[in-house]
């Protein structure tokens, strides 16, 4: 580990040093399949137990090509005991660089969401590189909001309290969603974006000072935009890097949870910045001494609790729950 592991909390140091122990191959010399089963094997080994909730629902949700995308409802009430209105619903778009992860693999995580927000939440197994590239993921999970937004009522949802949130590839799939959004005057309550993936090219200072040792490093994030980008024109496309949108007024506001000790927390942070320039309101966090995927390590991570607290305040107040 490098001397910037330094700034890492006791328990987030732990982890990595057991990480290091292991000495598992990493993602991106496995092959893209290879890839995806050993994040499906490893994902819930430090997630917090899930929450018991009244109504978890398998769903089939068609896109702009005809194809069903399996998604998950998770819902603290049952449809019988959701009140006229309808609950309030969060999509969640996983994260895993657009080539790894699932509805299975941030389980957990959308559980916990749907239990201390007390709303709903959809989580979307959208379609995953090298088998489909940019922009089918991108469209998959635009297709999947306004497909939620206008079947909520039959969900038991209330589609005029409507968010959109991800971690890492997600968070980049949420903010352009948001943009899409605005666009077609779908108004949605919040953004909910978790380390966000935001830049044309891994060129931020803390690429550099976190490019390894960091549970995500420079060789797997250049492995895995590889995988969704076989052009490397792409990479300049705002809808990859909405850092390069053109325009950013009037999106959803933000909620932004990002790690200290993580490549992607500069452009977070100038992400951030840009939304605050266009006028829209933002809530950022910066959790101190901790890594990217830290948000699925709640058992032995304090941070990853208080960010999973701080996810549901946000949600709360945007639907106006509180």
């Amino acid at each position: 580990m490098s001397d910037t592991s330094s700034a890492l909390t006791h328990s987030m140091r732990d982890v990595l040093r057991r990480m290091e122990r292991a000495a598992r191959t990493p993602m991106h010399q496995l092959g893209a399949a290879g890839a995806k089963a050993a994040y499906e094997a490893g994902a819930g080994v430090l997630e917090i137990p899930s929450a018991k909730l009244a109504r978890i629902e398998d769903l089939q949700i068609p896109v702009r090509d005809g194809v069903l995308l399996p998604a998950r409802l998770y819902a603290p009430l049952t449809q019988a005991e959701t009140p006229e209105a309808g609950l309030p619903v969060l999509l969640y778009l996983h994260g895993g660089g657009f080539t790894v992860g699932s509805v299975a693999t941030h389980d957990q995580l959308c559980r916990q969401l749907a239990h201390l927000a007390g709303c709903m939440v959809v989580s979307l197994d959208y379609r995953l590189a090298p088998e489909f590239t940019f922009p089918t993921a991108h469209n998959d999970c635009w297709d999947a909001l306004q497909w939620l937004a206008a079947h909520a009522a039959e969900l038991g949802a209330d589609a005029s309290r409507l968010a959109v949130g991800g971690d890492s590839a997600g968070g980049t799939l949420s903010a352009y969603c948001a943009i899409e959004a605005r666009d077609a005057g779908l108004k949605l309550a919040l953004q909910l974006l978790i380390y966000p993936g935001t830049t044309a090219h891994q060129d931020t200072d803390s690429h550099r000072r976190y490019a390894k040792g960091f549970v995500l490093d420079e060789a797997a994030i250049t492995w895995f935009f590889a995988q969704y980008l076989p052009n490397q024109q792409d990479r300049e496309d705002w809808r990859f890097a909405p850092l390069l949108a053109p325009d950013v007024e009037g999106v959803a506001p933000v909620w932004m949870g990002l790690a200290e000790c993580d490549p992607l927390v500069d452009e977070g942070v100038e992400y951030a910045d840009k939304l605050r320039m266009a006028g829209v309101p933002v809530d950022l966090e910066i959790y101190k001494g901790v890594t990217h995927e830290f948000v699925k390590m709640g058992r032995v991570i304090a941070e990853a609790r208080r960010a999973h607290a701080d996810m549901a305040d946000a949600l709360k107040s945007a639907f106006g729950l509180h």
